[in-house]
Order: structure tokens, then sequence, then C-alpha cells
């Protein structure tokens, strides 16, 4: 697919199954993200590949987060929605921001990076025929999250991108850029 077309005609999916993307696939989606944007070439950005039964120790690490953040136990089947999130896709990719001090690039402006590399992943996916979400959550503002996937206290998580076969193929919304363009 040529790059217009996949930035053209991307759509989230959010029902997705196997198979998981091979390593070739990531790669190329690992490729794209890097050259995002980057204001001093900091690299604001790092992944998290999170696969096969490291699903389910995402979805006990996202019960123990959602457990300190209500600061109290959970009922049963709001624990079992929550342990059976990650298992929506064969594949998960953490994307964080790596924010590093600078005094001409500030952190802000890191982060806009990290989310831009996380576009360029989706865009990459699409452009391979996978499908992918890019979900967010207030799980993932927390520092019990952050410390569970192993990141350091000025890591920022940008988003969780699950990747796998689309389920069903959505169609593409039309949009008019005249709707959202205005010329000065």
């Amino acid at each position: 697919m040529d790059a217009l077309t996949a930035l053209h005609s991307r759509v989230s999916t959010n029902l997705l199954c196997e198979p998981a993307p091979t390593k070739e696939q990531l790669e190329n989606i690992f490729k794209a993200g890097m050259r995002a944007c980057d204001h001093r070439n900091l690299t604001p950005w790092k992944y998290i590949v999170i696969e096969g039964e490291a699903r389910n120790r995402f979805g006990e690490l996202m019960v123990r987060v959602k457990t300190a953040m209500e600061g109290k136990a959970l009922d049963s089947a709001l624990t079992e929605k929550i342990k059976s999130k990650p298992l929506r896709a064969p594949t998960i990719i953490v994307v964080v921001a790596n924010i590093t001090s600078h005094d001409k690039v500030p952190d802000s402006e890191q982060l806009y990076s990290a989310a831009a590399s996380a576009q360029m992943m989706m865009v990459a996916a699409h452009a391979q025929n996978l499908g992918a979400i890019w979900r967010s959550g207030s799980l993932m503002f927390r520092k019990e999250m952050r410390s569970g996937l192993g990141l350091n206290e000025q890591d920022q998580i940008v988003s969780f991108i699950y990747l796998g076969k689309p389920s069903v193929i959505k169609p593409v919304p039309e949009l008019n850029s005249s709707d959202f363009v205005e010329y000065w």
C-alpha cells in the first residue's frame, strides 16, 4: 500500500484476532515510529511489546493498578473484565515517552513526539493490512502502572496500541478538509 493510501484510509479497528503481527511487521512498525518528528534528535520514545502469556500478566497488573486507584478490593465481575482487556488483541505495544531534561526541548514537546511516534506506528500497521487501535484510560497515568512495567518516574505512557488481524473491515468515514481548514 502506498503512503498516501495508508494515510487516507487508516481507521481504528477494535475487533482484532490472531494471527499476531510477524516479527517483520513489528520491525516495520517500530521503524515507522522512530521516524516521528523529534526536536534535537532526543528519541524520546520506547516501546514495550506484550504478547502471548504476557497479556495475562498485563491483565493482572491492570487489576492491581485499578485496585490501588479505588483503594479497595474490586468485585469479581470487574476484576474479570479488567483482566480480560489485554486479551482483545494478540499483540499490544506500550508506547512510552522517555522524557529527558533538556534546556531547548520542553517535556511537552517530547511527549508530543512520542505521540507522533504512536501515530506513525498506527499507519504502518494499516499499511501492512493489520488492524490497530490506540487505547488509553486512567490506568496508564498511574505510577503503579509505570512501575509495574519497569518504567522510570519521568516516563509517561502515551498509548497502548492493540494489534492483530481485523475481525471486521470498517468503512472509512468521509471527511471533508474544508470542515477543518481555515486560511488566515
